[in-house]
């Protein structure tokens, strides 16, 4: 029996040539958003390598939106041609399917890169960055803007015109980032909204700018092209964001012809205190599996094949994203398969590279 990890899967019209996806990670060196050599590297080892569907880092929608001036984003043409060339490399060499992960910041935008401590950045190079509520992410960063309900329809109009470039620019699908303290999760979580108006208070109104933004998005990107959403499933935080409301949040997306609910966790709150260990989110990524219709994605920690055939297996989601683990190892889809006994098909120039070529004499 072929491993489940090793099948294909359909979402609308794509298909996909497994069950492994190279999720996000930043890496802060764009040039002014920008995609350069560094990302076509990056990305497209990854493509090159077998995984079936390769994310870009989070992607931003205006300039004030970003994480930091270092990061892709889509606000301009100039940012989808230099991702375009991405794109290109990416379907002229490999089977992997494109996802362009569309972002707003909100009140974590302007911060430094991981490696200088992913501290705010130094005063004379900030820039006034915008929430739901007017409360800091923590001590030294700025206090954000409150969203006016007239911003917060402009910043809608922002991602559909981002979703527009990246479809132009031959993205295969698209994924909007609610998870991990960006803005969605701003709205969804009581932490970090309390406002008053028909956007904040009650369940429902926080879950309205994340529905209200989808289905925007959702009635620009091509019907055949699917397109999903990351979440955190829980602040992990007392009185925060919780699975209850993910679930709920889930399936009103699904509602929205949702086509995947990648489940992550955190990033909202420094009171977070995350057990962190192997699958320790996939529990997650379940519960929200068995309540709708949607393709789920579980990410934390996966860090070999026969752990993440067993995910599948035990019905916890239907794709794995590896993100580390592929970083410190971007053939790590090869050693799956070789783990699971799966014969996969290798570039031509690599093809000297794979298990059976190894066993004989030199080619």
């Amino acid at each position: 029996m072929k491993p489940l990890l090793f099948e294909p899967l359909e979402m609308r019209g794509m298909t996909l040539s497994n069950r492994i996806v190279v999720p996000p990670m930043t890496q802060y060196s764009a040039n002014n958003g920008v995609a350069g050599d560094w990302h076509l590297m990056h990305l497209g080892q990854f493509a090159v390598s077998g995984a079936a569907m390769v994310f870009t880092e989070s992607t931003y929608v205006e300039p004030h939106a970003r994480n930091n001036p270092a990061c892709l984003a889509l606000y301009s043409d100039q940012q989808a041609e230099g991702l375009r060339r991405v794109i290109d490399f990416v379907h002229a060499n490999s089977e992997a399917k494109f996802c362009v992960q569309l972002c707003h910041a909100g009140r974590k935008a302007g911060h430094k890169p991981l490696w200088e401590g992913a501290g705010p950045l130094d005063e004379e190079d900030r820039f006034q960055t915008y929430a739901p509520t007017a409360l800091a992410l923590r001590e030294g960063f700025a206090v954000p803007q409150e969203m006016s309900v007239g911003r917060i329809q402009d910043t809608i109009g922002h991602f559909v015109a981002a979703a527009r470039r990246a479809n132009k620019a031959g993205a295969d699908a698209l994924e909007l980032h609610g998870a991990h303290g960006y803005l969605i999760h701003q709205f969804l979580s009581p932490l970090s909204n309390q406002r008053g108006d028909k956007y904040g208070g009650t369940l429902e109104n926080r879950m309205r700018f994340g529905l209200e933004l989808f289905a925007a998005v959702r009635a620009e990107w091509p019907d055949d092209k699917p397109m999903g959403i990351r979440i955190s499933a829980t602040d992990w935080v007392e009185g925060g964001w919780d699975i209850e409301g993910s679930v709920a949040f889930s399936k009103e997306l699904d509602r929205l012809g949702c086509d995947h609910i990648h489940v992550s966790s955190g990033g909202n709150s420094p009171l977070q205190k995350i057990p962190v260990g192997p699958g320790y989110q996939t529990g997650f990524a379940a519960a929200i599996r068995q309540s709708v219709s949607a393709r789920v994605i579980t990410v934390g920690q996966i860090v070999n094949g026969h752990q993440a055939e067993t995910v599948l297996r035990l019905g916890a989601a239907d794709l794995v994203a590896v993100a580390r683990r592929h970083m410190h190892d971007p053939r790590w889809t090869w050693r799956a398969a070789e783990e699971l006994g799966v014969d996969l098909t290798y570039p031509k120039q690599y093809e000297r590279a794979h298990p059976d070529v190894l066993k004989g004499p030199p080619p």
